[in-house]
């Protein structure tokens, strides 16, 4: 560190974020916790769904960057009947315990407060330690979770649920993972 001051800022997704979002999840995934190509597939999945699907009220991505570069990211999409699903929450390796994580999070429950959604759930995995404590403190539980092959390999997969108590109905999309 050179001793100067970094700034970081928070922005909405714009043309390309989604594809480089897509890479990191693929390359951190696979150093950090030894998932392959079929984990990077599945996240490009999930962002051709969200693309097909978009409500442009609800459904956001949201970019942390650190002196203009990408530093994580985190996204909501509406998912019917009050839920909303968090997906792609990411802080890149070398920008973790600055609180860009934390941000992120309470940038998307003020978010769904304003939106007044119900409930916000995601899906995650047992051994992504750093990300359930920003969840935990967010005031998510843990709500169900089953070990199964997944990506070639046997994961525990968990859902965390937070209740909202919103009151506005999200449209009609089902609940996935």
């Amino acid at each position: 560190m050179d001793g100067r001051t970094e700034t970081w800022s928070i922005r909405e997704f714009g043309p390309g974020d989604l594809g480089y979002i897509a890479h990191r999840h693929g390359v951190i995934y696979s150093r950090e916790y030894d998932l392959g190509v079929p984990f990077e597939g599945y996240v490009i999945a999930s962002m051709a769904e969200f693309l097909d699907n978009k409500d442009p009220v609800l459904d956001h991505v949201w970019i942390a960057e650190v002196d203009g570069r990408f530093a994580g990211c985190i996204a909501l999409i509406g998912r019917g009947r009050g839920q909303a699903q968090l997906r792609w929450f990411l802080v890149e390796p070398e920008f973790r315990g600055k609180g860009i994580g934390k941000t992120l999070m309470a940038i998307l429950l003020d978010h769904c407060r304003r939106a007044r959604v119900k409930n916000i759930y995601l899906w995650t995995l047992s051994v992504l330690d750093a990300a359930r404590a920003v969840y935990e403190r967010a005031g998510f539980r843990l709500t169900e979770q089953k070990t199964h092959e997944m990506w070639g390999k046997n994961l525990t997969e968990q859902r965390w649920d937070l209740d909202m108590g919103g009151r506005e109905n999200l449209g009609g999309r089902e609940a996935h993972r």
